[in-house]
């Protein structure tokens, strides 16, 4: 059950009016079956999985909290990370690693056998907010909750549950806990950012879809000037569609009553790629960087250990995305644009209008860059649109129409949020919201893609 059918919107208002008068126990309990549903409808088998790893860390954590000696709270933190991430390497990682070796294997005389795994969905964002749980409570940081409801509700609440943001346990628990009251308030703003969310994934996103699929599948046959348009679309496309997730999320969970962190905030304006993720993904770059980064040594243990912990973080970061080379490639431009941004161009760019703009057009190109090998299917696919990209070719010319008219409104809507970051907020008591309100309804309804698209996130 997607965000974007029907059967989830009749899902979401159920669920909406029953929780509405509910009290803080029944509420939780309901929520808890309702979001259970909601993962069963795509495949029930999945539930005893998220179940086992909820039972793990709701356990563990508990034993490091009652640990009478240190060694025992790293044991009982080692068991949650190795349990967590063994899962997490199992279902998404074991054929990747495998087809990787068995160049090695079959030198050796040894055979190299793939399983017919599937990818639980949401594996990656749960198994990272469910490690968030024990290791801040392994830090002091946060205490062990005796609710089995209430660490449950936490790893599957169903805003969330598929795509991220990545919530943390300190952030959820103690709403959880809390009771927060039903606001009316909340609920408009929530209900305004789940409309934009739509708006984002189904007008935009799913529209530049076509052209992207187009252009990525036949690359050998546009020149220059198409291949751009289908990179550019595919930024666009990517950003909408997991931004707009994200803004649905958000929405959903603040109209129960529910607060989440941001998630995206416009990061094709960032000028440096530092910038870019402090906007891009938002909630996974700070778990990047509180519980692996600065585990590492973080920028603590001089220039070359800093370097390289950048490196592999983003390194892993990109294999986080997806059990593939190409993802791995993308992190590691991404951690080289970091070292190279924090030893060479800080100082640069950050301080005159001009070295601004040059920050921000070598951080949009290079993040174009990468996202050809985010999307291509291969080494090869990306070397070939790579290569067209910055040497001109001849080929065919395709100019699509409505992609470059989306591409046109997103440049419009970035620029506005620079100079008036306010004016998207929509508050009731201003005329024009009902009237902007009802355009994108209208725009839902009138301009779906025609034909459905899951978001682009569910796979990794």
């Amino acid at each position: 059950m997607l965000f974007t059918q029907p059967e989830f919107l009749i899902f979401a208002v159920v669920v909406l009016l029953i929780t509405w008068r509910l009290s803080n126990f029944p509420k939780k309990l309901f929520l808890l079956v309702a979001s259970y549903y909601f993962y069963a409808y795509w495949d029930f088998r999945f539930l005893a999985l998220i179940f086992v790893s909820t039972c793990i860390d709701y356990t563990l954590a508990f034993l490091i909290a009652k640990a009478s000696s240190e060694r025992l709270r790293t044991s009982y933190l080692t068991l949650s990370v190795v349990a967590n991430l063994g899962l997490l390497g199992f279902f998404k990682y074991f054929n990747f690693f495998v087809e990787s070796a068995k160049p090695i294997a079959e030198s050796l005389g040894l055979e190299a056998t793939t399983l017919e795994i599937i990818l639980p969905i949401g594996i990656s964002f749960y198994t990272f907010q469910t490690l968030s749980y024990t290791i801040d409570v392994y830090r002091g940081k946060l205490e062990a909750r005796t609710s089995f409801l209430d660490v449950a509700l936490f790893v599957a609440f169903f805003p969330q549950l598929v795509a991220g943001p990545v919530v943390r346990a300190a952030e959820l628990l103690p709403q959880f806990e809390e009771a927060p009251p039903w606001s009316l308030v909340d609920f408009y703003f929530g209900f305004q950012q789940f409309l934009r969310g739509a708006v984002k994934k189904i007008v935009v996103a799913d529209h530049l879809a076509f052209a992207v699929d187009e252009i990525f599948a036949n690359e050998g046959v546009y020149g220059t000037t198409t291949i751009w348009i289908g990179v550019l679309a595919y930024a666009g496309q990517i950003y909408c569609d997991f931004s707009g997730y994200s803004d649905m999320a958000i929405g959903l969970a603040k109209m129960l009553g529910y607060r989440f962190c941001p998630n995206f905030n416009h990061p094709y304006v960032a000028t440096s790629i530092q910038e870019f993720w402090k906007r891009w993904h938002i909630s996974l770059s700070q778990w990047l960087r509180d519980y692996l980064y600065i585990p590492l040594g973080g920028n603590r243990l001089g220039s070359v250990r800093t370097n390289l912990n950048l490196m592999i973080t983003m390194t892993l970061g990109g294999l986080w995305h997806g059990a593939a080379w190409t993802f791995v490639v993308w992190g590691v431009l991404h951690g080289i644009a970091l070292v190279t941004h924090r030893n060479l161009l800080h100082g640069l760019l950050s301080s005159r209008s001009l070295g601004k703009l040059v920050g921000w057009a070598l951080t949009f190109v290079l993040v174009l860059t990468a996202w050809v090998f985010f999307r291509a299917e291969s080494f090869t696919q990306s070397l070939s649109m790579l290569g067209k990209m910055y040497v001109p070719t001849d080929g065919h010319l395709w100019l699509p129409t409505v992609p470059l008219l989306l591409l046109l409104a997103l440049t419009v809507e970035h620029v506005i949020y620079v100079f008036h970051n306010r004016i998207f907020e929509l508050p009731p008591t201003r005329w024009y919201s009902p009237i902007i309100t009802a355009l994108m309804i209208w725009a839902i309804l009138m301009f779906p893609a025609g034909e459905f698209r899951p978001f682009v996130y569910f796979q990794f």
